[in-house]
């Protein structure tokens, strides 16, 4: 992919547009005069030597394909004219047709990076309108590589059920883990020792589900048929409806992802 991309991205100053600007740079995807990047009201100090700016049309302007990267109740009032450009939403919930709309464009992708795109592990699903041409796709991809892996999806009530299953992935590991070490504190164990064990099971986990190609309900058989203390924790989680909560969480995501583009 060619360094001369302009790549423009609304909400740049933000974690999670940070974060893809830090990969798309560390890449060599755009040079970093060729990036521009939005902020509301502090101009952050990274990324000296790209564009900042407070005026989200200037850095459409200036770009050859512009990303959202805002909370979908400030995207309401965002008026940018992208002139035919390709758009790319990060955000949540906001449909397709909408987006168009808005942006008078009708190369538009809708893409849920998260927020392990700042260490260059997420995953990325991603759709888009038909009028997105091939070159189109292989910028959405370039683009999304560098944060992690990517995948484009055949229908966008996927992208709505994925915004919380891998969306809001680095979540749950989060909340397990909290859940874990506040377990191991209340059992006596120092809060330092705790926050180093359950740090490392949990990136041991997902180092483990990288390298074996088989499911990961093959890797629970393994432990429950081993009848050691592993089952024993596994099935007291599932009898206290383990696999229940992550359903409920995962359809309570969905709805809340459909609610969102229903009130665009």
């Amino acid at each position: 992919m060619s360094v001369s991309l302009r790549i423009g991205i609304i909400g740049g100053g933000g974690w999670l547009g940070g974060a893809i600007a830090g990969s798309i740079l560390d890449a060599g995807l755009v040079d970093a005069r060729n990036l521009s990047l939005s902020y509301r009201s502090e101009r952050p100090t990274h990324f000296p030597n790209s564009f900042w700016t407070t005026d989200n049309q200037a850095l459409a302007d200036r770009s050859d394909l512009i990303l959202l990267s805002v909370r979908p109740t400030d995207w309401h009032p965002l008026a940018v004219d992208a002139k035919g450009k390709l758009v790319i939403s990060i955000m949540a919930g906001i449909r397709l047709t909408a987006l168009s709309s808005r942006h008078k464009t009708a190369r538009i992708v809708r893409a849920l990076p998260n927020a392990a795109a700042e260490v260059s592990k997420s995953y990325t699903p991603w759709i888009g309108t038909n009028e997105i041409t091939e070159e189109d796709r292989a910028i959405v991809r370039a683009i999304f590589s560098t944060c992690g892996s990517e995948d484009e999806v055949a229908r966008e009530s996927d992208i709505d059920y994925l915004t919380g299953l891998s969306g809001s992935g680095p979540a749950f590991p989060a909340l397990l883990a909290a859940a874990m070490m506040r377990d191991a504190v209340a059992h006596g164990l120092p809060a330092e020792i705790a926050r180093r064990a359950v740090s490392t099971v949990i990136s041991g986990a997902g180092r483990l589900l990288e390298r074996h190609d088989e499911s990961p309900d093959h890797i629970v058989r393994a432990f429950l048929d081993y009848r050691g203390t592993t089952a024993a924790a596994i099935e007291g989680m599932r009898a206290a409806g383990f696999d229940a909560s992550v359903a409920k969480g995962l359809s309570a995501a969905f709805e809340r992802s459909v609610s969102m583009g229903k009130a665009s």
